[in-house]
């Protein structure tokens, strides 16, 4: 029995890892193989729940409980598996989880994408070292190629990360088509209007996609050195384009420095969301710098096309507050007894997005459909009717190639994303802080004021 113990946890971590890289089938088929062999007590009715979980419908699955629970019936595909998926299995997938990373091809990415209401799909493939380079397809109507991308990293080889540059070139060789059938780029050859096929590419990929500097945890903002001579001029404005309590129409804060929150020049008279410090903006040699202060409610930045975002970010449309996290882990397993709980199905989700009130608690919450989650007032996953300030498609936020990437779809309002370390700004620029929207102003007219 200790063997059969044994054996079952390291089928639970086998499985786990066939979801992880695609093969879901198999997991089912060793769970139900393992469900079945030895005692039908907590650790089999957990593999089993897990087989349920990843496939409700599977046949294997079904006989394994049939078999659990003494119901008599047609086990012989059961057996089957029982004896495929034995202990020369384990032994033979546990070599290839411990096998390097990155020795002849790495695991390449694929990610479903909607875009004018047509389900499209885009797969990223490496090689290996014996033949290096990246291939990127772009498929359509079930499997009609729309474009593929090629680059080689021949020249690269033999560097020391090579594993870790081949996946950021997979990363952003990905994202970049993805981001190319957005921007209309493969509109004439979706329409039959041009020829698609492989294109190879030689220039590194393009991915117009911002990336907010994020503050290390535990360290310290790097401070610009103290001027020798205190300059009082005024070098930036900050323009209210939008207030709920009154006050100055502008900002004009004298010298390289200034704070913003009712403690600094930036005071933001009447804001109730806005903290005694939320941030400094500091002009080092010529650029105008944000960096966030710990604590606080926050400065947000609002975005121009896509912006990266990592769990626990957090973004404005309209007046409403919205966080990325995690979607939770499953707790629908069997009980001691064992008795199973069923719920509407369970569509396969990257994330979620959750509503954040006044106070910390939280409203409303939708997960993502696959990996993709839109918002708006009238169209969406999460829809705010009763905002008027909320598009009626206002912001897409997708997982492509293990990135969290937020895309405002032209709203009128825009989407703002909060600063968590430092964020250059420029002429133009609009800022966030509680209600109160301010656009940046660098031009040599407000320097002069």
């Amino acid at each position: 029995m200790d063997d059969i113990a044994v054996s079952r946890e390291k089928a639970g971590k086998v499985a786990a890892w066939l979801v992880e890289k695609g093969r879901p089938d198999e997991a089912v088929s060793l769970l139900a193989a393992w469900a079945a062999t030895g005692p039908s007590d907590s650790a089999g009715q957990t593999l089993l729940a897990e087989a349920l979980r990843i496939d409700p419908s599977a046949p294997l699955a079904q006989a394994a409980f049939e078999r659990m629970e003494g119901v008599a019936g047609d086990h012989t595909a059961l057996e089957q598996a029982m004896v495929t998926f034995g202990q020369s299995y384990l032994a033979k997938v546990e070599a290839e989880m411990r096998k390097p990373a990155f020795r002849r091809a790495q695991m390449g990415f694929n990610n479903n994408i909607k875009f004018k209401s047509t389900e499209f799909h885009v797969q990223t493939e490496d090689s290996g070292l014996d033949a290096p380079h990246i291939i990127t397809h772009l498929f359509a109507d079930g499997g009609r190629v729309i474009k593929s991308h090629k680059r080689s990293y021949e020249a690269e080889v033999r560097r020391a990360d090579v594993a870790d540059y081949v996946r950021g070139l997979m990363k952003a060789q990905h994202l970049e088509m993805v981001m190319k059938l957005r921007e209309g780029g493969f509109d004439k050859i979706i329409a039959g209007e041009a020829v698609g096929g492989m294109e190879l590419l030689r220039d590194a990929p393009t991915v117009d996609i911002l990336k907010l500097k994020k503050k290390k945890d535990g360290a310290e903002a790097e401070k610009a050195p103290a001027p020798a001579t205190v300059d009082e001029r005024v070098l930036f404005q900050l323009h209210v384009l939008r207030s709920l309590s009154g006050g100055p129409e502008s900002y004009s804060p004298p010298g390289a420095r200034a704070v913003v929150g009712h403690k600094g020049a930036i005071a933001l008279v009447g804001e109730r969301f806005c903290y005694p410090e939320e941030a400094v903006l500091n002009m080092r040699q010529g650029d105008l710098v944000l960096e966030d202060l710990d604590g606080g409610n926050g400065v947000f930045y609002r975005i121009k096309g896509s912006v990266e975002l990592e769990m626990g970010d957090e973004f404005v449309i309209g007046d409403q507050l919205l966080r990325v996290e995690r979607n939770p882990a499953h707790d629908d397993g069997p009980d001691p007894a064992p008795t199973y709980f069923y719920s509407s199905p369970k569509w396969p989700s990257s994330f979620r997005i959750v509503q954040q009130f006044e106070g910390g608690a939280k409203g409303a919450c939708a997960v993502a459909r696959g990996n993709a989650l839109q918002v708006g007032s009238a169209v969406g996953d999460l829809v705010f009717p009763d905002d008027p300030l909320v598009s009626e498609q206002h912001c897409l936020l997708e997982e492509q190639a293990g990135t969290m990437v937020l895309t405002d779809l032209g709203s009128r309002t825009g989407v703002f994303v909060r600063v968590r370390g430092e964020q250059a700004l420029h002429h133009g620029d609009e800022l966030l802080v509680g209600r109160t929207r301010l656009l940046v102003d660098t031009s040599p007219s407000a320097k002069a004021s």
